[in-house]
Parts: structure tokens; C-alpha cells; sequence
């Protein structure tokens, strides 16, 4: 092996033209493949930016044994004149496949063992190897293109907001714990015995409070962290845009994020249209069964509720007594479900809470059912009316509780449209949801809990209501989606301290319990905070929707499973007694 001593290196594999032919550069990288053909010796070196060819012939002997012993992923440095290939031998698929590199001067700067899987496009290795060799999988042209990608968007984002007037101002990482919702990442305190740090779930207080400081307009490229239960695509870390500004209106956050993404999405030749749909919560779930549809494609959702209020069936007329609903999708016209295809989907929304699923289809001008046959003609014909029943089509319905209805029936929807290829993937439908409720109630802790956080803003029309009807108070809060994702969620905050404690008490949080975890907030309430809202969006999911990524540890350069776990450094790990004892920690139950 050799050291690199004097090399520098000129230009990047890629990025070499043909108005460099004749011209002797400095090429570093990757040996990508090796072809020996006895008195020459063909080599791809790799970097960053792309592929070049290089080549050794018999004009030196010691050169060419050298470059015999050349193997794939050796990290070599090459000196040579850029020459024009001959005709026959041109690359069309590389973008430097007009010219290659005649070697000069080869040092090989590190050996390499075999990789565990190819360094290519196409890997056919598991996601486990994948990870625990994530340093290797990044070397793949994918993830290198989407780690790029991942950069402009940074770069866009940052320069967006600040030709916008937002300063970029950064806020702790070792902070309060102040729980409402998903769990904190605690740090425990070693000079502060017996208590803890927490890593900031989002800045949303510290940027609350740069509003009352003064700054206006702030953001920050941010990482979070939630010890949330496991699912298939969540990270214990994530990156979201941060923005905060004082005296918005909600249209003024509208403007700014349709803008921005506008830009995001010109890096992949998207042209977005704006401004986006407007659709109130209320609508999304009357619609759509979800609060982040999937607009490309209709089956939306009908309520035939009304059919059956005075049905003899005891099953329906219960469930509608007791609040319930009865709600159904009309499956694409001429598609025809056999029993067995009804069995599938019936046990797919089972999944979902709803314990049957209901039918009525039309076939050659007849009604057929699977109610019972206590459930009168008439009424299957009123939901065949409402449902707007064609020839040769179905309805599927359900019923019991709005949230078993909506969940079970907004999942079906997206499965049929999938799985019927109704879903036009070149299309980009972004939309806000918004005038969400404030409060939900939670029949576990038997309490009202923030759908948002605790510092959303009430509407100004409902403040009356937090006393006295608190479930029917909305929200100025919003989420932005897209293609049925929500990439950001944001609010219009509460900047006065009394509204702050109406909500407090209307979450059950007594005072006393207030000053001790939002002390801090609701004094600075008191020194004239300005109006003030703002928004966070999803960095890693925005990036893996322009890279057209299926999940999100494709474009994270060191993420984790789905059970939490670094499998390259193996974290969490065990730590030793010592730096137990010096943090006051002690394990019990293991």
C-alpha cells in the first residue's frame, strides 16, 4: 500500500468532461469493478459524484502488475491523461462514458475485504446487513443521490426562510421534562442528584418563548426525540423544519409553506399548484374516515345512518342509540366480490376494530344484501339511494362507533384503491386540514387530552366554551398533507396567560401542576407575549416522498430498526457499575 504524500486530487469521477480530454487529472475513490485482460487492465473508480473508467495497458510492466492486484472497493488514487474513447466502446449509461483516464501514477491508499452485499444499485441483501453495515450501504448510488437530495433540501428550506426574514436560532437538546403525549428520552444528572434532563420532544416552548424575546420570525433545522411505542416507519430521532413567527393570521402560515414546498418540490421537476385545498376537519372525517386523506382517488365515504332509524334489526338500532353510525364505501363500478373476496376484506377491517362487514350490490337490476332478513326492502333500497348504487357494483358498509367507522372504513378505502390501481402516482395533492377540535376525550384516563399540544390556541368564537362545553371547542390548528401523509402540523398559539389556564384546567391540570411544569411559560405569558403560531414539518418524510422512497430510514444516514436499535454501533447497550453509580442510577428487575 501507499500513502497519499503530495496527490491532490483534481476533479471528481463524475464530473469529468470532454473539455478536460488531453489534460492529465488527479482521481481518488473506490475501485467499482475490475476486468484483467491479460495486457490491460480496465478499472471503475467510484466516488460521490459518479463513475469513470480507467485504464493501465503493458507500457510499464510494474504498473500493470500493480494495477493486476487491484480489487473491488480497494481505495486507490490515479494520475493520468483523459483520453477519448473509441467509438465502439462508448458508455451511454454513465455520464462520463465518452472518455477514461490512461493510468500514469496508481497508489492504492487501503485495501478491503469482500463486502457482506454489492456496492450497486440493486442490493439484494436484508435490511438487518444493510444496517449493520450502513457505512457500505452508503456508498450505493441510491442512498448517495438521496443523501444529496436530503442536502438541497436543507439548503432550499434555509434559504427560503430567510430571504422570508427568519433568523435560524438553535435551542437545547438537555432540557424539562414536561410530558403531554408521547414519552420523553430522559438523561439523568450527574451534579444534580436524583433528577433528570429530557431530550426535547420538539422546541415548541423555547420557541414560543424566542416570540415574547422579540426575534419575529425563527426556525431551525431540528432533531427530536420520541420513546414512542414501535411502529414499521417511526424513528426514536427524527428532523423536522421548525418555524415560529408573531402576529400570523393562519393564512400567513399557509402562504409561506405552500411557497416553500413549492421549491422543495421544483428540486424533482414537480410544479406545484397553489394555493392548496382548504378541507375542515369535520369534512376530511365525513369524507374521507381520516384527518390525512388521500385526495387522488374517490370511494369517499357515505353515511346511511338515516336508512336504518326505525330498522326492527336490534344490532343497528343499538349502535345508532347509543351515538354510533352506520357508514359504507362504493366499491368501483363492475368490480364483483365473490363470498370469499368478502370474507378477505371483512377480516382485513377486523384488524381495525369493526367486528363485520355489511354489503348490499346491485346485480342485473336486483338488490341483494347481507343484512338480515328481519332488515325491510325498503330500507335497503334507501341505502342503495344514498349510496348512489350503479349497475354491477357493491357497497360496503360498517357500523358501530364514529372512531371504529371512520379508522376501518378510511383503511378499506386505501386498500381497495391500491388494490383496484385507482391511485394516479404522478399526481401530487397537497391540502391543509384544519379547524381541528381542541380537546379529545380520553375514556382511559377519563380526561380531555390535547389533539395538538396544550398551547394550541382555542377559535376566538368558542373561548366561552372551554368552561362549559370543552369537546366542542375547535382549534386554530392545522395540518398539511400530502397523497394522504401529513408532513407538518402547526398551530396559532395561546399568547395570553388566562386563555393558557382555561385550557390547563380544562386538561385536568391544576394549577399548582401547572407552575411546576410550564412555570416558566406562563410567566413569560405575563410580559407582553405577541400573537404568535408557526408549524413544524417532516423533514425525513418530505425528502423520502421527493426521493420516491418507501421509507424513511432510506434517506437517514444512520437510522434505527423498528424496534429502536442501532444495529451497526449495537445501541442501546449495557453501561458499566461506574458510570452508574457517578449518575445516582441504580437498575432493579433485570
Amino acid at each position: 500500500m501507499h500513502q497519499l504524500g503530495d496527490l491532490e486530487r483534481t476533479c471528481y469521477c463524475g464530473e469529468i468532461a470532454e473539455d478536460l480530454i488531453g489534460q492529465t487529472v488527479t482521481v481518488m475513490g473506490w475501485v467499482d469493478r475490475v476486468r484483467d485482460l491479460g495486457n490491460l487492465v480496465f478499472f471503475d473508480l467510484r466516488d460521490r459524484s459518479g463513475i469513470i473508467q480507467v485504464v493501465t495497458d503493458n507500457s510499464e510492466m510494474a504498473r500493470l502488475e500493480l494495477a493486476k492486484t487491484v480489487r473491488s472497493e480497494y481505495v486507490v488514487a490515479v494520475v493520468g491523461q483523459l483520453l477519448k474513447r473509441d467509438e465502439e466502446t462508448i458508455n451511454p449509461e454513465l455520464a462520463t462514458g465518452t472518455v477514461e483516464v490512461h493510468v500514469e501514477e496508481l497508489r492504492i491508499l487501503n485495501t478491503s475485504l469482500t463486502p457482506p452485499f454489492p456496492i450497486n444499485e440493486d442490493v439484494s441483501a436484508s435490511e438487518e446487513t444493510r444496517l449493520r453495515y450502513r457505512y457500505l450501504d452508503l456508498r450505493r448510488r441510491p442512498l448517495q443521490r438521496n443523501m444529496l437530495l436530503r442536502h438541497n433540501v436543507a439548503l432550499e428550506t434555509r434559504n427560503h426562510l430567510s430571504e422570508h426574514g427568519f433568523y435560524e436560532i438553535e435551542t437545547p437538546f438537555l432540557t424539562k421534562s414536561t410530558p403531554e403525549g408521547a414519552r420523553d428520552y430522559l438523561v439523568p444528572s450527574r451534579l444534580h442528584r436524583g433528577s433528570f434532563y429530557a431530550l426535547p420532544q420538539s422546541p415548541q416552548l423555547f420557541k414560543q418563548l424566542l416570540m415574547v424575546s422579540g426575534f419575529d420570525r425563527y426556525f431551525q433545522i431540528v432533531r427530536c426525540f420520541r420513546d414512542e411505542d414501535l411502529r414499521a416507519d417511526r424513528q426514536p430521532e427524527f428532523t423536522q423544519v421548525d418555524i415560529e413567527m408573531s402576529y400570523p393570521r393562519e393564512e400567513t402560515v399557509f402562504a409561506l409553506i405552500e411557497s416553500l414546498l413549492k421549491r422543495l418540490f421544483a428540486l424533482i421537476d414537480v410544479e406545484v399548484e397553489t394555493p392548496f385545498m382548504r378541507l375542515p376537519y369535520d369534512e376530511s372525517m365525513a369524507r374521507y374516515g381520516t384527518d390525512r386523506p388521500d385526495t387522488r382517488f374517490g370511494l369517499e365515504l357515505v353515511d346511511v345512518s338515516e336508512a336504518f332509524s326505525e330498522t326492527p334489526f336490534e344490532v343497528f338500532r343499538k349502535i345508532l342509540a347509543e351515538g354510533g353510525c352506520i357508514k359504507g364505501i362504493p366499491a368501483p363500478v363492475g368490480q364483483k366480490y365473490s363470498r370469499k373476496d368478502l370474507d378477505v376484506l371483512a377480516d382485513f377491517i377486523r384488524q381495525y376494530g369493526a367486528p363485520a362487514l355489511s354489503w348490499v350490490r346491485r346485480e342485473e337490476g336486483e338488490l341483494r344484501s347481507s343484512m338480515p332478513k328481519m332488515v325491510p326492502a325498503a330500507e335497503i333500497e334507501r341505502v342503495a339511494e344514498l349510496a348512489g348504487l350503479g349497475e354491477v357494483q357493491s357497497f360496503l358498509m360498517v357500523a358501530g362507533t364514529p372512531k371504529t367507522v371512520h379508522d376501518s372504513l378510511a383503511a378499506l378505502r386505501l386498500h381497495l384503491g391500491q388494490k383496484h390501481g385507482l391511485i394516479d402516482q404522478t399526481k401530487h395533492n397537497f391540502l391543509w386540514v384544519h379547524a381541528f377540535p381542541l380537546l379529545e376525550w380520553d375514556e382511559d384516563e377519563e380526561r380531555f387530552t390535547a389533539i395538538h399540544h396544550p398551547f394550541t390556541s382555542p377559535r376566538d368564537a368558542d373561548l366561552e366554551l372551554l368552561d362549559s362545553d370543552p369537546g366542542a371547542v375547535k382549534a386554530k390548528a392545522y395540518d398539511v398533507v400530502l397523497n394522504g401523509l401529513e408532513i407538518g402540523g402547526g398551530s396559532i398559539r395561546i399568547h395570553q396567560q388566562e386563555i393558557q389556564k382555561k385550557v390547563f384546567n380544562a386538561l385536568r391540570i391544576d394549577p399548582e401542576e401547572a407552575q411546576q411544569r410550564f412555570g416558566f411559560l406562563l410567566e413569560a405569558l405575563c410580559y407582553g407575549a405577541p400573537p404568535h403560531g408557526g408549524i413544524a414539518l417532516g423533514l425525513d418524510r418530505i425528502v423520502m416522498l421527493l426521493a420516491k422512497e418507501s421509507s424513511i430510514r432510506e434517506v437517514i444516514a444512520f437510522p434505527k430498526t423498528a424496534r429502536a436499535v442501532d444495529l451497526m454501533c449495537a445501541a442501546p447497550s449495557p453501561v458499566d457499575d461506574r458510570q452508574l453509580r457517578e449518575l445516582h442510577v441504580q437498575l432493579r428487575g433485570l
